[in-house]
């Protein structure tokens, strides 16, 4: 018996650079869970985010959400029977990290997109939280 016969669907979350993504494969590679990572590397906006936070907050935000959706659709389409899943990323957090980014006109408009896709995702059955000093 493993924690995933308890919790089918466990979500690694934290702060940036906390290490979600280091605990989230180790949990995968030794439960032979199925992985979902936010995929940093493949979002065109986030180095110039880094150098203009203030510019490229929008675009690095919504890429990351248009990215997470696709991911929990494909998930929540899977049958009963699928591997258990772990997550580095909680997609109800998503809203709050544009608030805190965002501008209050360009987080009107990304509380308009989201609430337009109307993402129906799983609820984790256990959230890990990692704080960091």
């Amino acid at each position: 018996m493993t924690i995933f016969n308890q919790f089918p669907y466990i979500v690694v979350e934290g702060p940036i650079g906390s290490g979600k993504t280091t605990l989230a494969r180790m949990l995968s590679e030794k439960f032979s869970a199925e992985l979902l990572t936010e995929k940093a590397e493949v979002n065109p906006f986030l180095p110039r985010f880094y150098q203009d936070a203030q510019r490229y907050a929008l675009p690095t935000q919504l890429f990351f959400l248009f990215q997470r959706s696709r991911q929990i659709a494909d998930m929540s389409q899977r049958d009963m029977f699928a591997k258990p899943t772990v997550a580095d990323f909680f997609l109800e957090k998503d809203p709050l990290f544009a608030r805190l980014n965002l501008d209050d006109e360009e987080y009107a408009l990304y509380h308009q997109i989201y609430s337009h896709l109307q993402l129906k995702s799983p609820k984790p059955d256990l959230v890990i939280y990692l704080q960091t000093p």
